[in-house]
């Protein structure tokens, strides 16, 4: 039985995904093809909360699927400019599972992540797979893990370009 965790960046996927190829992810699809026959020990979806309601019927989804989501407050400056992101929160939640799975997906292009990934295949011996969008994941992120898998065909939506 292998064991696995899933860590879904939302945000990262969502805007590359849409900007490469004008749609969304298909997380059901995504999920069934990163877990297999494996078992699920853990599964993340990091999120901003708008408080809009397609958003949060998009929440529902994911939640139908598998995901427990993870939601942190969209915040806009005094100057215009926006934060939102969940980087340090991913990380902490894939260091502190690593170490009770044998395998962990990380759902993201964010090269932010390439030393996360070193580090726990180096301390927890745990397999790391990157499922990103292929043209706007980073170069060390994708050396960093043991596969990558470019999301494309039928972990899409639909395609619109």
């Amino acid at each position: 039985m292998v064991r696995v965790a899933l860590f879904a960046d939302v945000q990262n996927i969502y805007y590359t995904a849409r900007e490469t190829f004008g749609c969304q992810v298909n997380y059901a699809a995504l999920w069934r093809h990163a877990v297999g026959e494996d078992t699920v020990v853990a599964a993340y979806a990091y999120a901003i909360e708008r408080h809009d309601p397609r958003q949060q019927q998009f929440q529902h989804a994911l939640r139908d699927i598998g995901f427990e989501v993870r939601l942190k407050p969209f915040i806009q400056r005094r100057d215009g400019s926006a934060k939102g992101d969940w980087d340090v929160g991913i990380t902490l939640d894939v260091f502190e599972t690593a170490k009770s799975v044998d395998r962990v997906v990380l759902i993201s292009g964010d090269g932010d992540f390439a030393e996360l990934l070193t580090r726990i295949r180096q301390r927890f011996g745990v397999k790391a797979d990157v499922y990103g969008v292929q043209a706007l994941t980073a170069q060390a992120l994708r050396q960093a893990a043991d596969h990558f898998v470019p999301i494309e065909g039928s972990l899409l939506q639909n395609t619109r370009r």
